[in-house]
């Protein structure tokens, strides 16, 4: 059943980045409703997804690579959700959308048989660590989305390119706060994640932190949202500088979620 509803989920999500591109050429409030509320029936369908497929394996469903990348794109279109219901902003869907059709995509390509759970993983802290994880990489991915906004709004008033786009698009002070609230929600739980799956890996492995490549890039990855968030604070930085740097704290997510699995050997890794 869970495959069944996943599929469901792929086909509503398909059409939701339909409705959002077309929302970008077409800018009636009709069409960007539409996209608003197939995106939001993609997103319930895919949590029915995952609760049924909790309930098929009695575990979270974060084992192997299918079910992790349809997670992550469930984390993400969790905090579209919470944002859009706050900033009313149909275009934003036509940003965030595609990277979670895209890992949708990804994640259809990869094996989606239910695997037995490794005994390290027989823990509560499996879904505290993962779920607290996944929420995290959610809400940056957020800014990372606004970031490549602010970007392209920025870019288009310096050429003073006064066009559609630039009407569809919220101000740069609104993207920029917008990802300055996406950063205040993701660096917590990106904090949180990292200190359970500490305290996890000291009961299953007998030491906290082990070097392990997931681990050293998780740190990596924490350093730069941590040094975005202190000149943020400090030296007032906004803008220009503060979108690049949430476009790169992105990349080191990525490939910590997923180049140091496909690529390095350590104790993280998926099928």
């Amino acid at each position: 059943m869970h495959l069944i509803f996943f599929q469901f989920t792929f086909v509503l999500y398909l059409l939701g980045v339909g409705l959002a591109t077309t929302y970008i050429f077409l800018p009636r409030d009709a069409v960007g409703k539409a996209g608003v509320w197939v995106l939001g029936a993609g997103f319930v369908v895919h949590t029915v997804t995952l609760v049924t497929r909790t309930q098929a394996a009695g575990h979270t469903p974060v084992v192997n690579l299918h079910e992790s990348l349809s997670f992550f794109a469930w984390a993400v279109m969790a905090a579209y959700m919470v944002f859009h219901r706050r900033y009313h902003a149909p275009i934003l869907g036509a940003f965030v959308s595609p990277l979670v059709l895209i890992l949708i995509l990804y994640a259809s390509a990869c094996p989606q048989e239910i695997v037995p759970l490794q005994p390290a993983l027989k823990s509560f802290w499996l879904p505290i660590h993962t779920g607290v994880a996944f929420l995290a990489n959610g809400f940056l991915s957020i800014a990372f989305c606004v970031g490549i906004m602010y970007l392209i709004q920025e870019n288009r008033i310096k050429k003073k390119k006064i066009g559609k786009l630039h009407k569809l698009l919220p101000s740069l002070d609104v993207l920029d706060d917008i990802s300055y609230r996406s950063l205040k929600i993701g660096f917590p739980l990106l904090t949180i994640g990292i200190i359970t799956g500490a305290v996890w890996a000291s009961s299953a492995w007998g030491s906290y932190w082990s070097w392990d490549p997931k681990e050293t890039w998780s740190l990596i990855t924490w350093l730069l949202y941590a040094a975005l968030l202190h000149q943020r604070l400090t030296v007032g930085w906004r803008g220009r500088r503060a979108a690049i740097m949430t476009v790169a704290g992105f990349i080191a997510i990525i490939f910590t979620f997923l180049g140091v699995n496909l690529l390095l050997i350590g104790l993280h890794g998926y099928t």
